[in-house]
């Protein structure tokens, strides 16, 4: 292949053909999948993902709801500042998109005119998968599986290096975990404040619990309360 022999001896260059090279290959209603899945498709997919995490953890109740909820609300913000990060490491490092440096890329979207370095879609993924593995392991391994096949899509459309996409699931991922411990303890009283409230708890409180006018929690449908005062009253 023309692409491989200017690459030289460079791995990452070499890997961009290969992955690319694909897309050559494959019949054109696969590249154009890719291309809506790569740019849109699986960031959709992480933000139902942490939507169905919060379901679940308000449906099934178990541990403290209000620090899982926490952790679901870092996880897109985690990906906020990451990108923030990004912004200023794209401008310090500076690397033109593949394509304008390499012949003979199959590229399945234009209209990329920014640095390549790092990969904002695989930061943006990677951070979210890893806040919502903090909340959930069994949610966060499916976000990871997702954000590893958006920097495979990035790679495959032409638009960047397989560094570019190690980098954004480096800083992702940094910035998740480290800023973590932090964000946990200020956005964890926000969270309990809200499950406190009449109002807005059921955004919060796991099912079947609300707050007795103590603010302590009190389990079960008001129904069955009613029923467990009064036996406890009877006897």
């Amino acid at each position: 292949m023309a692409g491989l022999a200017e690459s030289g001896s460079n791995p990452d260059v070499d890997l961009l053909y290969d992955i690319n090279g694909l897309a050559k290959d494959a019949p054109h209603w696969l590249d154009r999948g890719v291309e809506f899945v790569g740019e849109y498709g699986l960031l959709l997919a992480m933000v139902l993902l942490v939507l169905g995490c919060w379901w679940s953890v308000r449906r099934n109740g178990r541990g403290d709801a209000a620090s899982s909820v926490a952790a679901l609300v870092w996880a897109p913000l985690a990906a906020a500042v990451a990108v923030l990060v990004n912004v200023p490491i794209r401008g310090f490092v500076e690397r033109p998109r593949p394509f304008l440096d390499h012949q003979g890329l199959e590229v399945l979207i234009s209209g990329k005119t920014d640095y390549s370095f790092v990969s904002d879609h695989a930061t943006i993924t990677m951070a979210m998968a890893v806040g919502l593995f903090v909340a959930n392991r069994r949610f966060g391994v499916v976000g990871i599986g997702v954000a590893l096949l958006e920097g495979f899509c990035r790679v495959y459309m032409g638009v960047h290096y397989p560094t570019d996409v190690v980098g954004g699931f480096a800083l992702g991922t940094a910035v998740a975990l480290l800023l973590s411990p932090l964000a946990m303890a200020l956005l964890t009283p926000v969270a309990r404040a809200v499950e406190r409230s009449p109002r807005v708890g059921w955004l919060v409180r796991a099912r079947g619990t609300s707050y007795d006018g103590q603010g302590s929690v009190v389990s079960g449908a008001p129904g069955e309360r009613v029923g467990a005062e009064e036996r406890d009253l009877a006897a």
